[in-house]
């Protein structure tokens, strides 16, 4: 027999923060923030360390780590900072004004002093050191995890250059340490005011396959560079091309209804509607699911899906995966109906 749930918006937005959050097993570090700095304009970087100033978990160049955020949401960071670094972790967030407030409750809310639930670091994203040189683009805050990787590069004595995009100096974050001596001589960095006819060609830098010159390509930033990224390196080997999505531009849409989800294994079943994901009102009655970055990037909550159409707003699922699995952090329905293995 399934259980009916039907609730208002508010009741659900109670309930989520009145529950323990499932995922706190893998949260398993309280750290303090030992220091928060502006880094470019509504860009800010935290360094994480421990209380007593003692070594976190290692990481490599690509990392991120994920935070429970003081609104409460769980949110993915990129690791910055130099991976041979033992007593700290830095992140840099990024204002956003539109988002689901993780970042705005960051920015406002976190200050040096404060202590944060943090977990391990993971990476999905990990720099190939057989390569013979490497291509690093980014766009924007994308350029957090490719600052780590300019930094291990250098320690490996590997020949790289990194284009950094960005509107404006204002909005560059790192700009003073990315023109250091240390990296100057492999940063081409670039700002288009705003306006696409000023926009770097990287054409003459992807034009040439990976295939022929031993090169790994690693891109981060906004959808639009993704995507201009990846239809210009098509004629590459896929395992020479890495790509890493920050974050899913998936909040309420006008065109967002509600849905109802069945949870075959709890034999439950709930209304999501909009401004929820099925993650969050799966939580709300006690169905817990795996997740880390809660923002369709990581693939921790990859669900089984049995029955119905799914509105995919994910970064991880292939093409050919669609038809059968669902990240419900991000992704909605396209029918009335869902069912999950869950």
């Amino acid at each position: 027999m399934s259980i009916r749930f039907t609730s208002t918006l508010s009741h659900v937005r109670r309930a989520l923060f009145q529950l323990h959050h499932p995922d706190h097993a893998h949260m398993n570090m309280t750290l303090k923030v030992a220091s928060k700095a502006a880094v470019a304009k509504d860009i800010y970087r935290f360094e994480f360390q421990h209380m007593d100033g003692g070594p976190l978990p290692a990481f490599t160049a690509g990392a991120h780590i994920p935070v429970q955020t003081p609104n409460g949401s769980m949110r993915a960071y990129s690791l910055c900072n130099d991976p041979e670094e033992t007593h700290r972790y830095q992140i840099a967030v990024k204002r956003e004004a539109g988002g689901r407030g993780g970042s705005i409750s960051m920015i406002d809310a976190l200050q040096p002093g404060d202590t944060v639930a943090v977990g391990q670091p993971l990476n999905h994203f990990p720099l190939d050191p057989q390569a013979q040189k490497y291509v690093l683009i980014a766009g924007g805050i994308g350029i957090t995890p490719l600052l780590a990787m300019a930094k291990t590069l250098t320690h490996w004595g590997k020949p790289f250059k990194l284009y950094y995009l960005t509107r404006d100096s204002e909005s560059t974050a790192f700009l003073g340490e990315l023109r250091d001596e240390a990296f100057s001589q492999n940063l081409v960095c670039h700002h288009d005011g705003g306006l696409p006819d000023h926009g770097f060609d990287l054409w003459p830098v992807l034009e040439k396959s990976g295939s022929l010159t031993g090169l790994q390509l690693y891109c981060c930033g906004p959808a639009g560079l993704m995507s201009a990224v990846k239809d210009m390196s098509g004629h590459w080997p896929s395992n020479a091309v890495h790509f890493e999505f920050f974050g899913v531009q998936q909040s309420a849409q006008v065109n967002d209804t509600p849905f109802t989800v069945n949870f075959s294994q709890s034999a439950q079943q709930v209304t999501v509607p909009p401004g929820l994901s099925i993650l969050q009102v799966a939580r709300s009655v006690g169905i817990a699911m795996p997740a880390s970055c809660e923002s369709g990037t990581c693939g921790s909550c990859k669900t089984l899906l049995l029955e119905g159409t799914a509105d995919h707003r994910d970064h991880v699922l292939l093409p050919e995966e669609r038809a059968q699995w669902i990240m419900p952090c991000v992704s909605r329905a396209l029918s009335d109906h869902l069912k999950l293995d869950a």
